[in-house]
């Protein structure tokens, strides 16, 4: 079901007096500055409002489809981007094969008086956007600070996401080297961590264009100084969200090469074994091979035959069994 909220700045002080079929006239007027959070429109609302407001059709499309990448398309008059912020699944799940990210999509249209958002997903926290944008001055820097605190909360989610994962990659480190060999449970592990890693470098890495198309058009013009140290901050984060999955990428397929280096390291160990073992017991089946054949031999049906027959059996055993143990092949 459709729910719609918001807020309203009038001279830098909040006001209750917000509606959602007055948003057309709010942002006609000097000073102030509208905040309208859409959570699961339907298609109905979104074209009443693209209609009043003046959005692109397109935009109001991208915003409603199933899936859309990750993006920003700047327009004559407001600026659309679609973002994804990820949480990390709490409690974890029990299964390997569940993943431990939960991706939430939000898209926006930037107005010069006003920031639209649009939730399909009520599991993104945007009553955390609300206090970073009051702990950034309000309405002071205008709409450009909304959109920052929109964009750095999801990118802190980023972070979170990728801290969940490398944590993972260095469990999975530590399994590889703890002397036992890994079964069905480190590959389901492996296998899942490199799904949510791929899914979360499809939401990261456009990231960059977004925060650079926001940065570069915007409508708060009287706040640009203050704000773009702010918006390169952020920027910084992107990158080194970017950075930080494409070393967990090179970590994770060294994690998978290490297993299949030490399964055949592990693999030749105990055919060498097996070899040694083999070659051991070949020597009391050759010597009894030999005295059991149907023909006269020294020793036939003695005492003494019995003996030298165990007597050499025993000595070559000894003597292959201490070589191949300083060769440390058993």
């Amino acid at each position: 079901m459709t729910q719609v909220r918001g807020r309203i700045w009038r001279d830098g002080q909040p006001t209750d007096d917000f509606r959602f079929s007055a948003i057309s006239e709010c942002l006609c007027s000097d000073n102030t500055l509208v905040w309208c959070d859409i959570y699961d429109p339907d298609h109905e609302i979104l074209v009443e409002l693209a209609r009043e407001l003046n959005l692109n059709t397109w935009a109001v499309e991208d915003a409603l489809a199933d899936v859309e990448r990750t993006k920003a398309v700047t327009y004559r008059t407001h600026t659309f981007f679609t973002a994804y912020g990820v949480t990390v699944k709490d409690p974890p799940p029990q299964s390997y094969s569940d993943s431990a990210l939960e991706k939430h999509r939000v898209s926006a249209f930037v107005l010069p008086r006003g920031l639209i958002t649009v939730r399909l997903s009520d599991r993104f926290d945007i009553d955390e956007v609300s206090r970073r944008f009051d702990e950034l001055g309000g309405q002071e820097y205008g709409v450009g600070s909304l959109v920052h605190g929109l964009l750095d909360v999801i990118v802190d989610g980023h972070f979170d996401a990728v801290q969940v994962l490398d944590d993972g990659i260095e469990a999975l480190e530590d399994v590889l080297f703890d002397g036992v060999a890994p079964g069905k449970d480190f590959q389901h592990r492996t296998f899942q961590l490199r799904k949510d890693l791929v899914a979360l470098r499809r939401v990261v890495l456009p990231m960059r264009e977004v925060v650079l198309a926001i940065q570069h058009r915007r409508w708060d013009s009287n706040a640009t100084g203050e704000l773009d140290p702010l918006y390169a901050d952020l920027y910084d984060h992107v990158q080194r969200a970017s950075e930080w999955t494409e070393s967990l990428r090179d970590m994770v397929t060294a994690v998978f090469e290490t297993s299949l280096s030490l399964q055949d390291a592990r693999l030749n160990t105990v055919m060498k074994k097996l070899t040694g073992w083999a070659a051991i017991v070949a020597v009391p089946t050759a010597i009894t091979g030999f005295y059991g054949q149907n023909v006269d031999y020294p020793g036939i049906d003695t005492f003494g035959g019995f003996v030298t027959s165990s007597a050499v059996i025993v000595l070559f055993v000894v003597i292959l069994y201490w070589l191949f143990r300083k060769r440390d092949w058993i």
